[in-house]
């Protein structure tokens, strides 16, 4: 029952502003507006510490991730490098990611593999760069969200049977053989194989496998250390160097001349069969790399603050850098590219903060097959066939399967999973989204609903989602209750369709016609509607404080459920409806000119509609109250305006503030002349007998006291209105004083004198809040704490005072923060 208000994000400007009061308010207006973008800077190449050693850090887990996907699809092993490199600078360039590393992907390995066996090297090269034209095609036509639209169980499921395929394979080189072309094929030549084992190969494969595991655990100071380098370089290091000083005799990684690297040639073969290929390549690179994006933003939220932040990710221009990289990489005679998701986490996880440390990554590949063939062929080719199956393996995600048995869609994981295995990718994956479909489906038409009788009150309870295909059973359970009776019908669900509301509100209507009473609640039992009846006007529950004002329907109107506040979701909630004794007398202000005679039977209208709508609400935690007194945590000062209801802009409720509201939220002085006991008492009352743990003085913009002081003259007559702001004056003189820095608004300054005023007034009450004795007591024993707050009123926008440097700023509060800063 809190109300919420939306706030934005504004630009920080803490910088200090300081003169003449009268000077300041007569400074031409600047041109850059408080809510606009601050002014791009020029682009300049700055290469920092962090991305040059998160550049090393994923270039160290590029280079055998590389050679080991190329292995294990079958391509010339420089066609991963070619892969890794233009990711790095065409992808890390152009895309909408700064954060995400391209590369040679082991999702795309099964893809790629089919389409070189059924296609040749060069064909499959031009339907990579085929794809990377789609994919800029789809870029241009701004469709990237779409891909977001797939299931998370089909893409988990997909990558779970690529997993299974790449694992099956990988397994025969592994054991020093030679992998067959399918997954079928694999399992049935598996006993075979396991009979011709290849010691030398299994050696060095269980070798990687050991330092894959063991690194990563590695305890200790030292380990924390050691555990910066790779595990992947430090598996293959370890296997290569221990060949090589045993002398085994292993098939090693081979390198041909770049002289002789197959480029792309036109594609050959059935034109359908080539569009298909080309269709699942774009779908697999675009998916796996637009859900990497989303996930790298993820990453980059998880930051500690302390570390700079990286803006979002434009998926558009994500997929349209993907497409670029790919159009590119085929044409050099590389491997089809996409979001490495490995990478990026390692990429985010050493520090980087821009695209360089991707583009920088690219260029270390780029030095490496120029200059470290020699090394690089010492690698045995059990050792990538290893590292490679343990990444396949760690595609089938025990989290992602928990996560689907948690959203109830293991049956669409499950057939995914094993269409990709025995049928391939985009077989695997139409065949999931199928079951999806059906799933949703069955899920929509699936309604249950119930009728009975509880102590003398009928109940139809709708458990599902309400459509068409359920309006005959509704309508059957609904007809089933007598005329005249008191019913609630219970809508447990999320949805409900034209032809569903059409026929709930048809039979209400009738049955509330015939003397009956009609309840309609949701989840928990919260009221979601009541009948309306001729009467009465066809308006949200928390109109009247808009000051709105309309004329009675002429029929009887049932409210639809998207119009419907539950009570606890509306703008306003229960301190809306109550109307509260804080200031807010909307139904005084809602009759237009002419009209104002009809007041008092707004006023009634009001207080029924509460009694009718929001006090079956609020009933017991008001009964909860009576019994056991206030105990508010909050001694809320602040101005006597209509427009502000504290408890919709501090998302509060009955018991959580009490509240002190005057003209111009002033706190006299203690000792005063003329001065105001009464303020004085409800701050001695909150803290000393309802022990409050923070105070806070709430201004606001356009405040009509601050106005009456800036405008007051010397020799008025002393009326009790300019004897009260005589309280104000402090301000006044604070805002006048040379030595005293200008309060500032979070991003600008403030837009007049009477806005200044407002801010410096509230930086004056806390002053005069200390020194009540009661107050500063409470403060020693840090039992209290003191906030300043100013509420934008045009701008439906709260700022909270905070210290920067001794300087007062106005901070905007966004959607995520409270009032935890002491001023």
């Amino acid at each position: 029952m809190s109300a919420c208000v939306p706030t934005r994000p504004q630009v920080l400007d803490p910088a200090r502003a300081a003169g003449n009061p009268i000077a300041e308010s007569t400074r031409p207006k600047r041109i850059h507006q408080p809510h606009s973008p601050p002014p791009v800077p020029p682009h300049r190449f700055q290469m920092t510490s962090a991305d040059l050693s998160a550049s090393i850090a994923v270039f160290l887990i590029a280079l055998p991730l590389s050679l080991g996907i190329a292995l294990a699809t079958g391509a010339p092993l420089q066609a991963g490098l070619v892969a890794a490199a233009v990711g790095g600078l065409v992808a890390g360039r152009l895309g909408g990611s700064a954060l995400q590393v391209s590369g040679p992907a082991a999702g795309l390995t099964v893809v790629t593999a089919e389409l070189i066996h059924r296609y040749g090297w060069r064909t499959t090269c031009a339907i990579t760069a085929l794809a990377g034209l789609t994919q800029l095609g789809l870029g241009c036509l701004r469709v990237a969200r779409t891909a977001l639209a797939v299931s998370p169980a089909v893409v988990h499921g997909m990558l779970a049977g690529i997993g299974v395929t790449i694992a099956v394979a990988q397994l025969h080189i592994v054991l020093g053989g030679t992998p067959q072309s399918s997954v079928l094929n694999n399992l049935r030549a598996l006993p075979d194989q396991l009979t011709h084992v290849h010691p030398a190969a299994v050696s060095m494969s269980v070798l990687t496998l050991a330092l894959l595991l063991a690194w990563p655990r590695l305890p200790g100071r030292a380990g924390q250390v050691l555990r910066t380098v790779p595990a992947a370089l430090v598996a293959v290091t370890g296997a290569t160097l221990t060949a090589s000083l045993a002398g085994l005799t292993l098939s090693k990684v081979d390198l041909p001349s770049w002289s002789s690297h197959a480029l792309a040639g036109l594609p050959e073969g059935p034109v359908l069969g080539i569009v298909a290929a080309v269709l699942t390549v774009t779908l697999v690179c675009s998916v796996q790399s637009l859900l990497g994006a989303v996930a790298v933003d993820k990453l980059v939220a998880r930051r500690p603050e302390s570390q700079p932040q990286v803006g979002r990710s434009d998926l558009d221009r994500e997929l349209l850098g993907q497409g670029a990289a790919n159009v590119v990489s085929g044409a050099l005679g590389g491997l089809p590219v996409a979001g490495v998701a490995v990478r990026s986490s390692a990429n985010v996880q050493a520090g980087a903060v821009s695209r360089n440390s991707t583009m920088l990554h690219g260029v270390f590949v780029v030095v490496a097959a120029l200059l470290m063939v020699p090394i690089l062929e010492l690698i045995p080719l059990a050792s990538l066939a290893a590292l490679v199956m343990a990444v396949g393996i760690q595609m089938v995600s025990l989290h992602h399967i928990r996560t689907v048995t948690r959203h109830r869609e293991v049956l669409v994981y499950a057939v995914t999973t094993i269409g990709v295995v025995f049928l391939g990718v985009l077989e695997g994956v139409a065949l999931g989204v199928s079951v999806a479909v059906a799933v949703a489906l069955h899920r929509l038409a699936r309604t249950h609903i119930t009728h009975e009788e509880r102590g003398g009150v009928h109940h139809v309870h709708v458990r599902g989602q309400l459509t068409f295909l359920a309006v005959p059973r509704l309508s059957r359970a609904l007809h089933q209750v007598p005329q005249g009776a008191d019913v609630v019908v219970e809508l447990d669900g999320s949805f409900m369709d034209h032809a569903a509301f059409e026929s709930l509100h048809d039979w209400q209507k009738s049955h509330f016609a015939q003397g009956g009473a009609v309840e309609l609640t949701g989840r928990d039992h919260t009221r979601i509607a009541e009948p309306t009846s001729a009467s009465h006007c066809r308006c949200r529950p928390w109109t009247p404080w808009r000051n709105h004002y309309c004329e009675p329907s002429a029929s009887p109107q049932a409210t639809s459920p998207s119009d419907l506040s539950d009570g606890e979701d509306g703008p306003g909630g229960a301190d809306v409806a109550v109307g509260s004794s804080e200031g807010s007398e909307p139904s005084t202000q809602s009759a237009p000119s002419g009209q104002s005679g009809q007041s008092g039977h707004q006023l009634a209208r009001g207080i029924s509609a509460f009694q009718r709508n929001t006090a079956p609400l609020v009933r017991g935690e008001l009964a909860r109250l009576a019994r056991e007194g206030q105990r508010p945590q909050q001694l809320f000062l602040t101005c006597a305006d209509s427009r502000l209801v504290t408890s919709m802009i501090t998302s509060s409720g009955p018991g959580d503030l009490f509240v002190v509201r005057n003209v111009g939220n002033l706190v006299p002085r203690p000792g005063e002349e003329s001065g105001d006991d009464s303020v004085a008492a409800a701050i001695e009352y909150a803290v000393d007998v309802l022990h409050v743990r923070s105070i806070t003085v709430c201004g606001h913009s356009g405040c009509g006291a601050m106005q009456a002081l800036l405008n007051a003259e010397h020799g008025e007559a002393q009326t009790p209105l300019k004897r009260w702001l005589r309280h104000g004056l402090p301000s006044l003189e604070r805002m006048a004083a040379k030595d005293q820095p200008w309060a500032r608004l979070a991003g600008r300054a403030p837009a007049d004198a009477v806005e200044q005023l407002c801010l410096t007034n509230v930086v004056q009450q806390l002053e005069h809040l200390r020194a009540h004795e009661s107050v500063a007591r409470a403060m020693r024993e840090s039992e209290l704490e003191l906030h300043g707050m100013y509420f934008h009123v045009g701008e439906a926008q709260a700022y909270l005072l905070v210290d920067r440097d001794g300087t007062e700023l106005f901070d905007h509060v966004g959607a995520t923060e409270d009032l935890r800063h002491p001023a």
